[in-house]
């Protein structure tokens, strides 16, 4: 029988983006088509999985790739007020306590 990737939610928190992409990032041994079939499963949601495919690129419209393409101003970067780190995806989706809770 080949290995597959199973989600093993957390019972403290429940479900989480934070968790998914833990998941897809950590795991140095799974191949690029191995996250393909897992993203582009029949059972999960396109919006789920446009989603998640442009999060794995780093196509999100984030803070700071909005200044990088010159769009909003450098000043303008930071993640919510009071909790100043620069808005990426990898902050929001692993080490933002704000968004930590949602």
């Amino acid at each position: 029988s080949s290995d597959q990737w199973q989600w093993q939610p957390d019972h403290v928190r429940g479900y989480s983006l934070r968790g998914v992409y833990q998941l897809l990032t950590s795991q140095e041994s799974v191949t690029f088509d191995a996250i393909e079939d897992l993203l582009w499963h029949k059972q999960v949601p396109l919006k789920v999985s446009l989603f998640a495919w442009r999060l794995l690129l780093d196509r999100l419209p984030t803070k700071a790739i909005l200044v990088t393409r010159g769009i909003i101003t450098s000043d303008a970067h930071y993640c919510v007020p009071g909790c100043g780190g620069v808005e990426s995806a990898q902050h929001l989706f692993l080490s933002c306590s704000f968004f930590d809770s949602l």
